[in-house]
């Protein structure tokens, strides 16, 4: 296991001082995320590369001192990577399931992530509306959907990021028309993190309208199963 989760050299670039941290967060997924569930044990040998890293570089699309929320966080994806390469962010992971909420209380206190919680809801369900600065989610749901959950979160002018794979450019064209309709003021596909994970983490970047983008029937919108 130990060789498994060898830290690569990129990581020291991404997390500084705070590489601890992160090498105490691969073997929390490696353990108890894999004993759990949250991950398959198939992935320990990408933890790395596909999960933290590919998670930590969105960092570079994010003021400093940022509000952010990470919308079915799961096993802490992107939400707790990012708040360990970036301490002066304020993380909210939001996830529904309890036995995942569960491990993401265990692990923040475990780390000691002072600016992290942990908010067992819904993304529609969360209350108040519009007070993030950005929302990042990774692999939750299609893209017109996560707008409709996620869009409604942000404050106007706020960012969604989310990371998505190669046919990205082509989801963001399919969805153009209901990103329109739910107040999106543009929305465009960023490469990050190249030298660091091969391949660059691949996400579209959709920002909020000046006046807020709540569409009244976001609400109804029903999540899949995960």
């Amino acid at each position: 296991m130990d060789d498994v989760l060898a830290v690569p050299d990129s990581a020291s670039v991404v997390f500084g001082d705070r590489l601890e941290l992160a090498a105490a967060y691969a073997a929390r997924l490696a353990g108890p995320g894999i004993e759990r569930g949250l991950l398959g044990p198939r992935e320990v040998p990408r933890i790395w590369g596909r999960h933290i890293l590919n998670s930590a570089v969105v960092a570079e699309l994010i003021d400093d001192g940022r509000a952010v929320a990470d919308v079915g966080s799961g096993a802490g994806l992107p939400g707790i990577p990012l708040a360990i390469a970036r301490p002066d962010l304020e993380v909210v992971l939001i996830e529904p399931l309890l036995r995942r909420s569960e491990f993401l209380a265990e692990t923040v206190e475990a780390l000691g992530l002072d600016g992290v919680t942990v908010l067992r809801s819904r993304a529609e369900d969360v209350q108040p509306r519009a007070r993030f600065d950005v929302v990042a989610a990774r692999a939750v749901a299609p893209m017109d959907r996560l707008a409709g959950w996620t869009l409604p979160l942000l404050r106007p002018n706020g960012v969604l990021l989310a990371l998505k794979g190669q046919s990205v450019s082509e989801e963001l064209r399919d969805s153009a028309a209901s990103l329109a309709r739910m107040g999106a003021a543009s929305w465009r596909v960023e490469e990050v993190g190249a030298g660091v994970v091969d391949p660059a983490t691949r996400v579209a970047v959709v920002v909020a309208g000046r006046t807020g983008t709540a569409p009244k029937h976001s609400a109804r919108l029903r999540r899949t199963k995960r």
